[in-house]
């Protein structure tokens, strides 16, 4: 078939074109514009006027602004973050980095990525444009107020640190269970010959398809009764389970495993079972074989896994406002008390800071697994 034959018309590229465009911006305006808020006064992070919003002009009068050379060297910082994280980083790993602590690598190289951008960004830029604002001339004054206090307000005083800790405690043990036990069940599904396993996946999608409040208020009793019951084996030591993180993690772990092992038993059919064959054949077992030549094949589908598990983990609400107390409670909920609580609109910008820095987690991730999350979805939607 010719090219000609199998090029789209125009106007069906423009259609596409248009609607990919409109999309983009609905999506993306919401967290440009509350970034935006968020660096603002709080007069000019609710003004009617769009245009004060995005220059702040109370803001710079507060004596809160960046010049032509902050914004240079601030963009400059942002670019090169990304570059590392979707570059130079990704090929530091491959090069550098053995086969078998490779995840290890991954999760080290992005947790140093986000520190030293932090640093950069906050502490060693304001302390440079301090040295070059008073000699760049117009290049050194202030032309769009922006003001950081907002954020160090909802980080250093109110204690968002904490809900950020309990945040990672919640999320690393979903994900770490989620994969070890979805990726050896995954793996035994997808190599098992008989009809058993096939009920099992219909099994584990009936429970995925299941209210989570409905698994909330099965756990419920356990937890509150946790003590009662573990203290013939641990005495007067018996711990409460009910509003610590690890109940929130058993919950979201049953929520969750159903669609890690869907997931993984489709990665592991789409690498050929002839791969299996000719490692025992080399004389490995079935672990070997499955750690030494399968794992490596299934890095992509592995991350991609990893990924969804953690979106799940890192943005409930439901389980975590219910399961956890106020003293371990995670971000997403303690940001939504954050603006049910507060009147001012002081409070209300501090809130709108909170919610922004949630995002910043997501965005270093898919910065730095694009490539293996395209990757793994590919593979996953095609079988070999």
């Amino acid at each position: 078939m010719s090219e000609t034959t199998m090029r789209r018309p125009l106007s069906l590229q423009l259609a596409m074109s248009s609607m990919l465009f409109l999309w983009c911006v609905v999506a993306a305006f919401p967290i440009f514009w509350v970034a935006v808020m968020s660096f603002k006064s709080p007069i000019d992070a609710f003004d009617r006027n769009a245009l004060a919003v995005l220059l702040g002009p109370r803001t710079i009068g507060d004596g809160h602004g960046i010049s032509l050379t902050g914004l240079v060297l601030g963009l400059a910082v942002i670019w090169g973050a990304i570059r590392l994280g979707a570059r130079t980083l990704p090929r530091l790993i491959r090069t550098r980095v053995p086969q078998a602590i490779r995840p290890v690598g991954w999760g080290l190289g992005g947790l140093v990525l986000g520190l030293g951008t932090l640093v950069v960004f906050f502490g060693l830029l304001p302390w440079l444009l301090g040295l070059l604002d008073p000699v760049a001339g117009p290049l050194g004054q202030p032309v769009i107020g922006l003001t950081a206090e907002h954020y160090r307000s909802v980080w250093v005083d109110r204690g968002f640190a904490l809900n950020f800790q309990n945040s990672l405690v919640v999320t690393l043990g979903v994900v770490i269970v989620s994969l070890t036990v979805g990726t050896l069940a995954g793996y035994g599904l997808a190599r098992s010959r008989t009809s058993l396993a096939f009920w099992i996946l219909i099994v584990a999608l009936i429970f995925r398809a299941l209210p989570h409040s409905v698994l909330v208020a099965g756990y419920l009793p356990v937890f509150v009764n946790s003590a009662e019951w573990l203290a013939p084996i641990l005495g007067d030591n018996a711990p409460t389970l009910y509003g610590k993180p690890f109940a929130v993690i058993a919950v979201l772990v049953a929520i969750n495993q159903p669609f890690t092992i869907w997931m993984l038993n489709s990665f592991f059919q789409s690498i050929p079972a002839e791969l299996d064959e000719a490692a025992r054949v080399d004389g490995c077992t079935h672990l070997q074989a499955f750690r030494k030549v399968i794992m490596p094949v299934m890095w992509p589908g592995v991350i991609t896994t990893g990924l969804f598990s953690f979106l799940l983990g890192y943005n409930d609400f439901l389980v975590t406002s219910l399961l956890l107390d106020a003293q371990n409670q995670t971000m997403v909920p303690a940001i939504a008390g954050m603006f049910s609580r507060e009147t001012t609109m002081t409070d209300q910008v501090e809130a709108v800071a909170a919610a922004v820095s949630i995002t910043a987690p997501l965005l270093v991730l898919v910065m730095i697994f694009q490539r293996q999350i395209v990757s793994g979805l590919t593979a996953g939607a095609v079988k070999g």
